[in-house]
């Protein structure tokens, strides 16, 4: 999978080469505002790294993290929503 990036605005979520293949940003300078990239390593799989975002003060955020971590779980009582594999895209 790669880099994922969110919609601050919407809380869409895409890997950059979806971006690239829909022409949303280059790769070399990634996507334009309100696209944002998640922190995490750059060569996470959704088989082991959970996508995960949250609205906090009217933007959403995101961020990756370990399946079936306590850090997982942790995130999971505090509001944050897991975003299913099938809807990570521009779809």
């Amino acid at each position: 999978m790669g880099v994922f990036f969110i919609d601050t605005a919407q809380g869409t979520v895409a890997t950059a080469r979806q971006l690239q293949d829909a022409g949303i940003g280059t790769p070399m300078d990634g996507p334009p505002r309100p696209w944002l990239r998640i922190q995490g390593t750059g060569d996470a799989t959704t088989m082991w790294y959970a996508v995960m975002r949250k609205r906090e003060r009217g933007v959403f955020i995101g961020t990756l993290v370990i399946r079936h971590s306590p850090h997982h779980a942790l995130l999971l009582e505090s509001g944050w929503e897991e975003i299913p594999v099938p809807e990570i895209g521009l779809g």
